[in-house]
């Protein structure tokens, strides 16, 4: 098979030439690790390649509904036996972990060839994929800008060809900015829906899940097929819609009522093209038979969601620096300078605000379902400003020299009350101010690329469901891809 031709195919449909004996597993791989080496140095996607594993699952007879099709998991999370997850981290590079993941076994027994993990920041807690120890992730759009995060490498990878589909996941927007900023479909389950055991619970209380990016909707809907279901460690049996997802690919969903705003506290004038980007999906929903309404302003209180899920992913942060110092004996200058930052500002909160911030998410979770007693589906663009360019949220100088003199004096709880902290919110949040809504709520959300700039960069369309509403996510996904196709873009990468 030619790399063009492997291109063009989604995962199941490699997958369905596999079982028709079109070609071979092997041929497949070959095929990805040779795009791989065509396209990743300029990208910088995979972070570790996993060649001996990939043959030893190649002398097996692989079963299942994406047997032979290579993938790439995420370096974050997701644990490949005998190998570090080094979560973007210098602390972590050299620890091998005990076990698959949950969702990794699951891959592996859906037939997925794993080759490979890809680049993430330093434990995720960035929107963008530039992490010391690897070097920066590049959008295969233009390689100036980022792909997003924390699943950058994965959303880099699959637009740049090398696999349709790869592993991802989402405690804050992870998997939908990525998607957005790449051109992917990003869906994020809601809470409980895919476990992420053996060795977590729930992560970020339940904030964090895992998933999937993909070139096209049935991949994804046949991905979550694949992941969903609770196991012996999971903290909930979750519902299931009778039959598969994928089954309900091909119905178009009844018409839905879709209330719609771009404006927020956080960032009041969001990008024109981020405006488009929803736009265009409303004229799109519209001529479908759907209603669009905007709104007067988000339906919930976006300037406190936001200041909570802060304070609360800080606080975790500075509990897992401290879990990694344990389990290695690394010390802090194993860490990056901003990951420092923001663990210190989470050991600056008490345990009453790190109470109150994941107590208050109920209020966000009550105003949520009050509009989704009017409403079926809440509509915005994904991102509010265009991928940002690499390195433009490095801190000013002086910043980071005021930082790490606080850092290396240990009253770096002093930040709360500079403008660092102000920047690093800035940074965090107001280029991507929508997603984390659905994190703290538990409910599911997508990302779908339905717009591209004149410039030819995608801005996605996100949608935010209601509890359960993975089924109806799909449909319209499907619906929205058979209205206005977008595979064929990914063939103006090279």
């Amino acid at each position: 098979m030619r790399i063009d031709e492997y291109r063009k195919f989604d995962g199941l449909g490699l997958a369905e030439l596999v079982a028709t004996g079109d070609v071979t597993p092997r041929e497949l791989v070959d095929c990805a690790l040779a795009q791989a080496t065509s396209i990743d140095p300029s990208i910088n996607s995979i972070v570790r390649l996993m060649s001996e594993q990939a043959d030893a699952q190649l002398t097996d007879t692989l079963r299942g509904p994406f047997a032979g099709v290579p993938f790439l998991i995420k370096d974050l999370s997701q644990d490949y036996a005998g190998l570090p997850t080094a979560s973007g981290s210098r602390s972590l590079t050299d620890l091998p972990m005990p076990e698959h993941s949950t969702v990794v076994q699951r891959w592996l027994d859906a037939g997925l060839v794993i080759f490979g993990k890809t680049n993430t920041p330093e434990f995720g807690a960035k929107g963008i994929t530039e992490p010391a120890v690897f070097g920066a992730a590049r959008n295969p759009w233009d390689r100036s800008r980022t792909p997003g995060g924390s699943s950058g490498g994965s959303a880099a990878a699959v637009a740049a060809g090398i696999v349709p589909v790869a592993g991802a996941n989402d405690g804050g927007g992870s998997i939908r900015i990525p998607a957005s900023c790449c051109g992917l479909v990003g869906l994020k389950p809601g809470r409980g829906l895919v476990p992420s055991g053996p060795s977590f619970g729930e992560p970020m209380h339940g904030a964090a899940v895992h998933g999937v990016v993909s070139r096209s909707v049935r991949d994804t809907a046949a991905m979550l097929d694949v992941l969903a279901g609770g196991e012996p460690t999971s903290g909930y049996l979750p519902a299931r819609p009778e039959g598969s997802f994928l089954s309900r690919l091909d119905t178009d969903p009844r018409p839905l009522r879709i209330g719609m705003y771009a404006t927020t506290s956080v960032n009041p004038n969001p990008h024109p093209q981020a405006v488009a980007a929803m736009e265009a999906a409303a004229k799109m929903l519209t001529d479908l038979g759907h209603t669009v309404e905007l709104l007067d302003a988000p339906p919930y209180d976006d300037a406190s969601l936001n200041r909570e899920f802060l304070l609360a992913w800080f606080t975790y942060l500075a509990w897992e620096m401290d879990e990694v110092k344990r389990k290695t004996g690394c010390g802090d200058d194993k860490f990056e300078r901003d990951t420092r930052i923001m663990a210190a500002l989470g050991r600056s909160a008490s345990g009453v605000d790190y109470l109150e911030a994941v107590e208050g998410r109920h209020v966000h979770v009550r105003a949520l379902a009050t509009y989704f007693e009017t409403f079926d589906l809440l509509l915005t663009p994904t991102l509010a400003e265009l991928p940002p360019k690499i390195g433009a949220f490095d801190l000013a100088k002086p910043l980071e020299l005021a930082s790490e003199l606080l850092l290396r004096s240990r009253t770096a709880g002093i930040l709360r009350y500079t403008g660092i902290v102000d920047q690093m919110i800035d940074d965090n949040i107001s280029w991507i101010p929508y997603t984390q809504l659905a994190n703290v709520t538990g409910r599911p959300a997508l990302s779908l690329p339905l717009h591209w700039t004149p410039e030819g960069l995608p801005m996605g369309a996100h949608f935010t469901a209601p509890l359960g509403g993975e089924e109806l996510l799909v449909q319209l996904a499907g619906q929205l891809e058979r209205a206005a196709p977008w595979a064929h873009r990914y063939d103006e990468i090279v």
